[in-house]
């Protein structure tokens, strides 16, 4: 069996080949991508592969591709379906979301950060699913001894969304914010978490619902920012049959699926204040009202809501509800952006090393001392996701185990992020005082990893400029803790 068999297979169904491949080229790292025209070509790769994930076109010859899924969900249900579409559909999508059992809706253009992150997210949903049916299963034969086996289970994926997986040095800036978290977590109280995108806000949400009361309930997930304002209210609230054109039948949004457990609302900065009303209502009363429904559902569920957005300077500028942002902020932690956070760097590349090696069968690759340095140096303005990024491509450009610097991108090793990011940590290597010999050290230090960084890491080629030899260099390297 190769490395590809055992990705989850993702499958993309597009009449236009480069559509297909720009998604291809956005999930191959991560997943085994198959392609297919029309439905005709997909239904065989649906009869022959075992396909976590369908990403279909809204807009297909012969068919829309929410009548397609609608097909999919009756023949192969355990495939979680995502359509991708423009603006212009989203009603024909909302009235089909019941029927096909949509778990996501993607707008074009889709953006490839945000389409990873939803195809990632409803692979692991899928897994979740299917050991859910199973625990339920062993669960209603009512055996001690499957009923022990069931807790174990559901204590393993406990152990796997705990804080002391979110990777970190010790003494890191986020032990206050986990610890702070770990004790929230054991309240029903409504939490705001803050911080840049790629910085981990998700991660920490699922840390807390599964270290809560709520654990053996579901955790849903919905991107505010990613739809429009009428299919999220669908999405989260649900509607009834006949609420609009097209609703056929009911629709159970995904508070009433979260039902004793907990909804993670990414992105709330982005939504307008006619949905901010309506989200409010929800959240105060503990019910909701269904789109064209009569009657209100109570519902028992705690929100976690997270957003890169300065909430407080949004309710100054009226762009954000006051009444809203103190419901949603009964505690509100701010995860550090990376830079803020430069130790963590080392050990979060290194897990990220393992995963992403053994994602494309090379967990044996290691990082040298002068791509591990050229990382530090760097300022990631979209943290952890670009780190993953940066590593994957550095592993797929090295034919070597031991990564050196020059597999990075020039983003990384002589961005202007990257740069001021370098050029400032070797500024604090300049004493303020001192003799001489020590100030003249200094300088020469920062010269070296300056043109270290310019020329990639490329002993030979700093060398050569520097006026040294190879051995003498590595010497000065090793000198001033350049490379170990």
């Amino acid at each position: 069996m190769s490395t590809v068999d055992l990705l989850p297979r993702v499958l993309v169904v597009d009449d236009e080949v480069r559509s297909q491949d720009a998604i291809r080229r956005t999930l191959d790292e991560e997943f085994a991508v198959l392609t297919a025209s029309n439905a005709d070509e997909a239904r065989q790769q649906l009869e022959r592969f075992d396909i976590s994930v369908i990403l279909c076109d809204q807009r297909m010859p012969g068919q829309t591709g929410v009548v397609f899924l609608k097909e999919v969900r009756e023949r192969w249900p355990d495939t979680v379906r995502i359509v991708i579409s423009g603006y212009t559909d989203s009603e024909d999508i909302i009235a089909g979301i019941n029927d096909a059992g949509i778990y996501q809706y993607l707008l074009k253009p889709w953006v490839p950060d945000h389409l990873l992150g939803t195809v990632r997210t409803a692979a692991e949903a899928q897994t979740l699913q299917r050991s859910m049916n199973r625990l339920d299963v062993e669960l209603r034969t009512s055996t001690p001894v499957l009923r022990q086996r069931a807790a174990h289970k559901l204590e393993r994926a406990r152990r796997v969304f705990d804080f002391d997986r979110i990777e970190r040095a010790p003494g890191s800036p986020l032990d206050a914010v986990c610890e702070m978290a770990a004790r929230v977590a054991r309240y029903d109280l409504s939490v705001l978490v803050l911080g840049e995108s790629g910085t981990g806000k998700e991660l920490l949400a699922r840390a807390m619902h599964y270290a809560s009361p709520r654990a053996s309930g579901a955790f849903v997930v919905e991107n505010c920012a990613a739809i429009t304002d009428s299919l999220l209210e669908s999405e989260l609230f649900g509607h009834k049959r006949g609420a609009f054109t097209g609703a056929y039948e009911d629709h159970v949004g995904l508070f009433q699926r979260a039902h004793n457990g907990t909804v993670f609302l990414d992105e709330i900065g982005e939504t307008s204040p006619a949905f901010q009303v309506r989200l409010l209502r929800v959240l105060q009363e503990g019910e909701v009202r269904p789109v064209g429904a009569a009657r209100a559902v109570p519902v028992d569920v705690r929100v976690i809501a997270a957003t890169h957005r300065d909430l407080e300077q949004r309710v100054h500028e009226g762009l954000f509800r006051e009444d809203l942002y103190y419901r949603i902020a009964g505690v509100s932690l701010t995860v550090p952006p990376l830079r803020e956070r430069p130790g963590d760097i080392g050990p979060i590349a290194q897990r990220l090393l393992g995963e992403v090696g053994g994602e494309l069968g090379r967990s044996c690759v290691a990082l040298s001392d002068g791509a591990m340095a050229c990382l530090m140096s760097h300022s990631w303005p979209g943290n952890v996701r670009e780190l993953r990024n940066e590593i994957a491509r550095a592993i797929a450009l090295s034919d070597a185990d031991l990564i050196e610097a020059q597999a990075f991108s020039t983003r990384v090793l002589q961005g202007q992020a990257g740069r001021s990011a370098a050029l400032a940590g070797q500024a604090t290597l300049l004493p303020a005082s001192g003799t001489l010999g020590e100030r003249l050290d200094a300088i020469e230090a920062m010269v070296l990893r300056e043109t270290l960084l310019r020329h990639r890491w490329n002993k030979t080629r700093a060398a050569k400029e520097l006026g040294l030899s190879r051995v003498g260099l590595r010497g000065k390297m090793q000198r001033f803790g350049l490379e170990g």
